[in-house]
This record gives C-alpha cells, structure tokens and sequence, in this order.
C-alpha cells in the first residue's frame, strides 16, 4: 500500500514538474497569473487611449483659441481649419470618450438608446473630419493656382456656406439612416455571454449596402479627390518655383558681373562667393513642399484606409475580420483627429506663435486684446516657399504682403 501511494506522488511530481503539488493549486495560480497580465494590460492600454484623447482634445482646442484671438490667423480660409478642429474635439469627446469605456470593459454600458446615438455621431464626426481636409486641400489649390482671383471666388459667404454644407451631409450620412434602422443587420447580437453572463453591446456593425454608400461618401470620393488636388498643387508649386528662378536668375548674373568688375579694380578685397545652387532657398522651398505633401497624405491614407477596407469587407463577411482587429484600426482612424492640429497648424508658424502666447498667457481669453499680429505691407514681396515656413524673395511683384501672407503650407 506505501509503494502504491509512493509511486502516485513521484506519478504526480513528474506531470507537474514541481514539488508536491497539486494539479487543482497549479490552477489557482496559473489563473492568478492569467489575471494580473490581463489588468496589466488593461492599465497600459488605458493609459495610452487617455493620452491620446487628451492630445485630440487638448490640440483641437489650441486651434479654435488660436483663429479666434489671432488677429492674423482671423482669415477666410482658416474657417475650414476652425471647422476641422471641431469635428476633431468633438470625435475625441464624443466618440472616442466612449468607445475607450466600451473596449476597455468589453460591453456597453451607457443604454441601448444611446448605442445608436453614439454609432450617429461616430459616422456624422468622421465623415465631417475628412470633408474637412477635402474643402481645405481645395481652399489651398485655388489660392496658389489663381491668388489674384482667391479672393472674389473664396468669399466668407461661400466659405460658411461650404462648411454648412459639409456638416448637413455628413447628418444626412448618419443620422438619417441610422434613426431608420437601415444600418444594423436584422440577426445582429444585442447580447454578449461571457462565463453564463449575459452584456449589452454597441458596435459597428452594417449592412452591405449602408456600409459601401457610407464609406464612399465619407471616404473613398474625398480621397480621390485630396489626391488628385495635392498631387496637382505640388506640381503648380513647383513650376512657381522654376518660373521665380527663371526670372531671378538674371539679375544673380549682373550682380556677379559687377562684383567682378569691382574685383579686378580692387584686387585687395575678399573673394565674392557664388551660393551653391542645390543649396538655395529655391531648393530647400521645393524639398519642403514634397516633404509637406507627403506627410499630409501619408498621415490621412495610413490612419483611414485600413479602416474602410476593412469596414466593407466585415460588412459582406462577418467572420473574416476580428473583433480587435477591427478596434485597432478604429482606433488608428480616430487617432487622425490627433494629428491633424500637429499637421495643419503646428507646421505654421503663425500657430506656433500662437500657440506659445496662448499657453504662456494666464489668462487665455484675454489674448484678444493682448496678442496681435500685424503685417508690414510691403509691396516688394512675393512668397515662393509653399511648405511649412514661409521663405520670401525680394522682387517687384505689385502684389502687398497682405495677400501673399495667406499662402502657408500645402
């Protein structure tokens, strides 16, 4: 009988590979584990979500300040920008708020009447956001391919019309069918199990053909149409630049002509240094114009494009697209309204100075009177950097420094 029992107790240390335990304590702790990576984990990805739609909203809030107590930043074209950093703050407080509630804890917990408000707002933001940046893209192509007609054709008439526009369709994307129930699937689960319990749920989950509509108008025309306009825009900007070389050009080779002359009367003075051509201001305005484009384009296409492939792809299958990873690339397109203020207005310097005054201000509201910008006009300027910090070259362009001051970065 001892040998029988001593031959189980060697049976059990060999299985467990631990001294004298039993399979049931193995357990305990082995789940104990399981369970302190798992809140682990839940802290870190908390954490990061919380910065992030403190940053979205921190950022969007700097911008509508910034437009609205600059004197100089009060211009008609920075009214899309004010309308974009709207739809920015109000996706990180009203959708992204929730959704990281509803991801963290994994079901809803806010109501079954507010699961399709928050899905309404979700789609009406976003679309708002990329309309945005589509009527911004726009704004900019027209006032570098024609600034002396900008301001007959971009009046703050057609400019608010153009924003209420934008807002009444992206409504009309959201909120009209959604209130009709035409974007749910019928057999779609209101009810989570998890362990016998039974949780509410609220996710995005449509149907084929809400899916398709929804996802061209929001998505799918604007992006084609902010790239054919930027990849238009960077070639206007770069045939400014060789006409202003063109025409400055002359003028470098007289003013070598006469430091020559001046040389060979007075060899005692120092060597006149010709700039090296690939160094110029020319060069470096083209190289942060194809710098500003690209990270303008690449930052919109690598946040939303997962996204809305796989949105219609989960609306003909469900079953080919996973729960996280289609919270993750939700996530990445949110994560757009983070780095628009960084993009669009951060890259100006107008907003960068800004910016400083306002958060060095103690009072912020009373930058209005405290901060202003002014202009020198001066008729012999003429802006020939279109990237992010303006370069200008001095020649008789006719054109005061006013107008040419709106041209900031693509």
């Amino acid at each position: 009988m001892r040998n029988g029992n001593f031959a189980e107790q060697i049976t059990t240390f060999n299985y467990n590979e631990t001294a004298w335990i039993n399979p049931s304590e193995a357990d305990i702790i082995l789940g104990e584990d399981q369970a302190v990576e798992s809140l682990v984990w839940l802290l870190v990805v908390g954490i990061f979500l919380s910065v992030l739609i403190f940053l979205s909203i921190a950022g969007n809030i700097l911008v509508c300040i910034a437009i609205y107590t600059e004197r100089s930043l009060r211009r008609i074209g920075n009214l899309f920008l004010a309308s974009l950093a709207i739809a920015d703050l109000f996706v990180a407080s009203l959708v992204m708020t929730f959704a990281g509630v509803n991801d963290l804890l994994g079901y809803w917990i806010f109501g079954a009447q507010f699961c399709d408000t928050w899905v309404a707002f979700d789609v009406m933001c976003s679309t708002a956001s990329i309309l945005n940046l589509c009527a911004i893209s726009l704004d900019r192509y027209i006032h570098i391919k024609d600034p002396l007609r900008y301001g007959r054709w971009v009046t703050r008439r057609v400019v608010v019309i153009t924003i209420a526009t934008i807002w009444l369709l992206a409504a009309f994307v959201s909120f009209v069918p959604i209130s009709l129930g035409l974007h749910r699937p019928d057999d779609q689960p209101l009810i989570v199990e998890d362990n016998g319990k039974k949780y509410p749920t609220c996710a995005l989950d449509l149907t084929p053909t809400y899916a398709v509509v929804s996802s061209c108008i929001s998505f799918y025309f604007p992006c084609v149409v902010m790239i054919a306009i930027y990849c238009r825009l960077y070639c206007y900007a770069q045939k400014h630049v060789k006409s202003i070389k063109a025409v400055t050009r002359p003028g470098e080779v007289a003013e070598k002509q006469r430091y020559k002359s001046i040389r060979r009367q007075k060899p005692q003075q120092k060597k006149f240094k010709v700039r090296n051509p690939h160094s110029s201001p020319y060069h470096v305005s083209d190289h942060k114009a194809a710098i500003t484009v690209g990270v303008i384009m690449g930052v919109f296409l690598i946040c939303w494009v997962p996204f809305f492939c796989v949105n219609i792809v989960a609306a003909f299958c469900k079953t080919c697209i996973g729960g996280q990873t289609f919270k993750i690339l939700s996530w990445l397109g949110y994560s757009n309204s983070a780095f628009n203020p960084i993009i669009y207005s951060i890259f100006n310097k107008e907003f960068r100075d800004a910016f400083k005054r306002i958060l060095t201000t103690r009072n912020i509201w009373c930058c209005a009177q405290d901060v202003v910008n002014i202009h020198p006009r001066n008729s012999d300027r003429f802006v020939t950097d279109y990237a992010a910090n303006k370069h200008v070259v001095t020649m008789n362009s006719g054109r005061s420094s006013a107008e040419l001051e709106q041209v900031s970065a693509i």
